[in-house]
């Protein structure tokens, strides 16, 4: 069936639509090239005549013949030629200079293009007035071009919706819109196909491409159970995939939605960039203006035509278009940049933030350690048997997303599936999460109501917090992992001691931070001293606390903001559910893995698309370079331009070289900042 698929076609079509597309011109794009092209082609008509009558004048031709005859209209002929070419090419920007002096907001890059070719006109410099508005234009639709390409490289990196999905309905394969796929429908998704909306792999084996969504290079298997998110790709094989979540709820549809808001948001330096147009424009102005009229007052033999000339030639290489452009642009290219490698960053004032870390604080589970813990052993009181007391601690944590209710749940479901081992027939109702009343309490435990009995399952707290008698002893100390307590309708019932293992990457991220400069690492944990201590020792002897509440990690983390202000930034990176208090406290919270979890979205700035640790470092590289690139291009366009402003106002740059360089600075700014991208 693949074969056939394949040989039809099909397969090459759907491969073909992931690649990227080479980039179009839009019809607003190619209207203004078209008419800038026929400006363009008027203006060098109109030079021409306009040298022609020029040379006329100083060497009069025979007034017999063809060409004698028309010499008289050449200079009206030049001059409307010219005339409609500035205004083919300057409408806009006359028109955009005059909405603004309206609006009382006059000093814009519009204003001074205005004002310097007006002013080249009045002093009869009309080959150059109508020759540095066409050359703007030209620069103008070359950036837009520019940053088009750019923008389309990105989006092209978040194209993550399937338009259209294949589902069963009436016992056929039906292709409806995606947005019409409701949850509980059996979708059919083919090699080279992009997944449409979340769900899980019912039937089939391939692979999934999950580049676009995680940064992950290597392929996932696809296997019956396997999760499929809303934009990964098929790779290999058909499967059939039942739907979790309609389209507007699925992970791409959200990670679009972030990015989009991402990209509204301004950094400093790039408000900085338009507060400085603001006062910078004025300057230069009334700057302009003294250049062209003091010489002439005040020094002898100097005339206004020459310091006029200048002072219009200083207007026009002021333009601030390269700020303007470049440094939106490179922010822009940054999120992209990040989004590409798997990670979402929520705005440009996050990575201004990510690239002045001082601190990184990590939670333990699920963010240095894989928080897939096992139940290592089983402890009951006495009066209870092992089988009794994993089933209390099922039934407690039924409805709970603690890591280790998961494991809890993962080892009882086994269980009761292995007859005979264990008698769980009187608990089999408690997977039944209507059958039991709930509760959990943070940094506590849970707390369930069964059949009329409470039962806890929790750490030493939560029995302390229900005056639960109990032996108090420091076994949890020195337990090689994690231990829940159990009570039944008052009386203690034992405890499940779980163990968890560190990320593979963990260690090695945590050094790659310290040769960033990183001057803080810590670990905050709810864990007890003994597994909080081993996990520091494994990870390199870095600073930890632990047995925290959540209100007594946003404690710390307010402790060490404060140590930190003004010497840098605090980083939190947590799972972005337990810890959405301290995410949305630290400068920038970073969540693990949070593709699925609204939570992590909603309170997190930064989201990583896996689990890995190593991303951490990736990410705070990319700011720095990010932050880097909009220095460049703010230092290289102001020196530039300072030193042209010199030479236009000593006479050395004309006005065609001073418009040839602005619109040069500006492309290489703009190339520049594409360098985010990477």
């Amino acid at each position: 069936m693949k074969d056939a698929c394949c040989s039809s076609g099909a397969c090459a079509v759907h491969v073909s639509a992931i690649n990227p597309v080479p980039y179009r011109l839009s019809s607003a794009q190619k209207k203004e090239l078209a008419l800038l092209m026929v400006s363009l082609i008027l203006a060098l008509s109109g030079i021409l005549l306009w040298e022609l009558a020029s040379s006329g004048k100083a060497s009069p031709a025979p007034s017999s013949g063809f060409p004698g005859l028309l010499r008289p209209l050449a200079p009206i002929a030049g001059i409307v030629m010219l005339a409609i070419a500035y205004l083919l090419a300057g409408f806009d920007v006359l028109k955009g200079a005059l909405k603004n002096i309206v609006k009382l907001q006059p000093f814009d890059e519009l204003f001074l293009m205005s004002i310097a070719s007006l002013g080249a006109f009045a002093i009869g410099a009309m080959e150059e007035a109508v020759g540095v508005m066409v050359l703007y234009r030209f620069g103008e639709w070359l950036q837009d071009v520019a940053v088009s390409r750019s923008r389309q490289s990105i989006k092209a990196l978040l194209d993550l919706k399937a338009e259209t999905a294949r589902v069963l309905q009436d016992g056929q394969w039906q292709s409806i819109p995606t947005a019409q796929v409701k949850v509980g429908d059996v979708v059919q998704v083919r090699a080279g196909e992009r997944v449409p909306v979340d769900g899980e792999v019912i039937e089939g084996s391939a692979s999934f491409d999950t580049a676009a969504m995680t940064g992950e290079s290597l392929p996932r298997p696809a296997a019956v159970g396997t999760e499929a998110l809303a934009g990964f790709i098929v790779m290999g094989g058909v499967v059939l995939i039942r739907t979790r979540r309609v389209a507007q709820d699925s992970a791409a549809s959200r990670i679009i939605q972030l990015v989009e808001e991402a990209t509204r948001t301004k950094a400093k330096p790039e408000l900085f960039i338009h507060r400085f147009a603001r006062w910078y424009t004025p300057i230069v102005v009334f700057g302009a203006l003294a250049v062209a009229l003091i010489p002439p007052l005040l020094f002898p033999g100097q005339t206004l035509p020459v310091w006029a000339y200048r002072a219009l030639t200083m207007l026009v290489i002021s333009c601030p278009c390269a700020f303007v452009l470049s440094i939106p642009l490179s922010y822009f290219a940054g999120l992209g940049g990040a989004a590409r490698k798997g990670i979402l960053v929520k705005g440009a004032t996050i990575l201004d933030t990510l690239a002045r870390t001082r601190s990184v604080v990590f939670d333990k589970t699920g963010t240095l350690t894989k928080g897939d813990f096992t139940v290592r052993t089983i402890l009951p009181a006495e009066g209870f048997t092992e089988a009794e007391l994993l089933s209390h601690a099922a039934a407690a944590s039924t409805a709970s997303n603690h890591p280790l209710s998961q494991a809890i749940q993962r080892f009882y479901h086994a269980k009761e599936c292995q007859s005979g081992q264990y008698d769980c027939g009187p608990s089999a109702g408690h997977s039944r999460v209507s059958d039991i009343r709930y509760e959990e309490i943070p940094g506590h435990g849970s707390v369930a109501l069964v059949q009329g009995r409470e039962i806890l399952a929790g750490n030493d707290r939560l029995l302390h917090l229900k005056n639960i008698p109990h032996h108090c002893d420091d076994s949890s100390k020195e337990a090689e992992g994690s231990v829940v307590h159990v009570a039944v309708a008052g009386s203690y019932a034992g405890k499940i001691e779980l163990g968890d293992t560190i990320k593979d990457d963990a260690r090695h991220a945590l050094e790659t931070l310290k040769n960033l400069g990183i001057q803080h690492i810590a670990v905050l944990t709810g864990d007890h001293e003994g597994p909080a201590l081993r996990t520091a020792a494994a990870l390199g002897n870095i600073e930890v606390h632990h047995s925290l509440l959540p209100e007594d990690k946003l404690n710390k983390v307010d402790e060490m903001i404060r140590r930190c202000e003004g010497r840098g930034s605090l980083v939190y990176v947590g799972d972005g559910i337990n810890d959405a208090p301290v995410l949305a406290r630290s400068d920038a919270g970073i969540a693990m893995g949070g593709v699925g979890t609204d939570a992590a979205i909603e309170s997190a700035d930064v989201v990583l698309m896996t689990d890995e640790v190593s991303r951490i470092p990736q990410l705070i590289s990319h700011a720095r370079k990010t932050r880097q690139i909009v220095v460049e291009n703010i230092v290289f366009a102001l020196g530039f331009k300072v030193a042209f402003l010199a030479l236009g106002a000593l006479g050395i740059a004309t006005m065609w070289e001073a418009v040839i360089a602005d619109v040069g600075v500006a492309l290489l700014a703009v190339l520049n900042a594409t360098r985010a991208l990477r």
